[in-house]
Parts: C-alpha cells; sequence; structure tokens
C-alpha cells in the first residue's frame, strides 16, 4: 500500500448491465476498461458480453446496447477470466470505478457463478474521492456527468462501457492533479478523507 502513485498499475473499470441488482438476475453487458500507469495510457480493454436473458427496453434506451447487437458477443464464461488476465495479478493492479461498489459487485457476482476465485484486488472509487476532493458547494452531484463538465473532460460519458471508463481516467486524473503534492501514495489516497 505505501507505493507511489506514478508506479501502480491502475485499471479504470465501467461496465453496462442488464439492471442494478447482480445478485437479482442482472448481467453484465458490456466492459470497458482502461490500464495506467504514471499518467499514461498503457491499454484498453473492451468487449459486449451476451448475456442469458433479454436487455429490457429501459436499459436500450439509455445505453443504445440491443440484444442484437449482444447475439455474437462472448459469454461471461469467456470474457471475465480474459479480463482478470489483461488486468494483471492483484498484488500490483488497483482497480478503479466511478461508484465502484456497483460494478465491483457485478465482477464478484460474475465470478462466483462461474465458481472462479475472487482476486483480491485493491479497489478505489472515484466518487469517494471526489467527495474528499471538491466542496460541495462546487458541483450538483458527484455524479459521472456531473464530474465531467466540471472538470471539461475531453471524453463525456454516454453510458456506454469504454467511454465511461475513458472519462473516469480523465476524472481520476484531473483529482489526482488537484491533490497534489498532500497525496502521493496509495495508502494516502486510499485512506483520503475531507480536508486532507
Amino acid at each position: 500500500m505505501n507505493r507511489l502513485l506514478s508506479a501502480v498499475p491502475f485499471v479504470i473499470v465501467d461496465l453496462e448491465t442488464t439492471g442494478g441488482a447482480p445478485f437479482g438476475g442482472s448481467e453484465i453487458t458490456e466492459f470497458g476498461a482502461v490500464k495506467v500507469c504514471g499518467g499514461e495510457v498503457i491499454s484498453e480493454f473492451s468487449t459486449f458480453v451476451r448475456p442469458n436473458g433479454e436487455v429490457p427496453i429501459f436499459i436500450t434506451e439509455l445505453t443504445g446496447i440491443t440484444d442484437e447487437m449482444l447475439q455474437d458477443a462472448p459469454i461471461i464464461n469467456t470474457v471475465l477470466p480474459d479480463f482478470f488476465d489483461w488486468c494483471g495479478p492483484h498484488s500490483e493492479t488497483v482497480l478503479i470505478a466511478h461508484n465502484a461498489p456497483f460494478d465491483i459487485s457485478f465482477l464478484k457476482a460474475a465470478a462466483k457463478s462461474l465458481n472462479h476465485p475472487w482476486p483480491e484486488y485493491i479497489v478505489l472509487d472515484t466518487v469517494k474521492i471526489a467527495r474528499n476532493t471538491i466542496p460541495r458547494d462546487e458541483v450538483l452531484n458527484y455524479k459521472l456527468s456531473t464530474l465531467a463538465q466540471f472538470f471539461e473532460t475531453e471524453v463525456q460519458p454516454t453510458h456506454r462501457a469504454l467511454d465511461d471508463a475513458r472519462t473516469t481516467v480523465e476524472l481520476f486524473h484531473r483529482l489526482l492533479e488537484l491533490l497534489g503534492s498532500d497525496v502521493q501514495t496509495l495508502q494516502e489516497l486510499h485512506s483520503l478523507k475531507r480536508g486532507k
């Protein structure tokens, strides 16, 4: 945990799903992830995932993802092990997501359904980092779209996995810029509290 942030490989991940409850039947439909280290993009991971059920109409309206788009996609049994391999060992890689409990709960549910052991990644949430970095009176809320507008990120969120992961990369780097020299190690970032 006491590693310099500049030396840590971060995987910023975003998922699209068929609903909001991973243990209630909702499934992953799209992975988008960006691996960065030292402020530089190393590689990207992007794929549709074919779910067992149909995509609800309200999800299609939100994301634009249709059943037809997913019919030839790989299933989660293939995608999840590939994703973990791409991420690298949990002893080195740190996962980041915006509203991380959502994405991580889906990844854990998928791993459990496949009897795949969960790699014990350190997980950071850009919502939490933003709340402890940007005063509440400067933003309406801490949604990805709001923070993207606040920072005027190059990539704007679209409710598509790779776009939203790329937006979160920009957000993460801008938050680190705001924190400056006060937060230089993974331990300091992990234990960040408002006012630090």
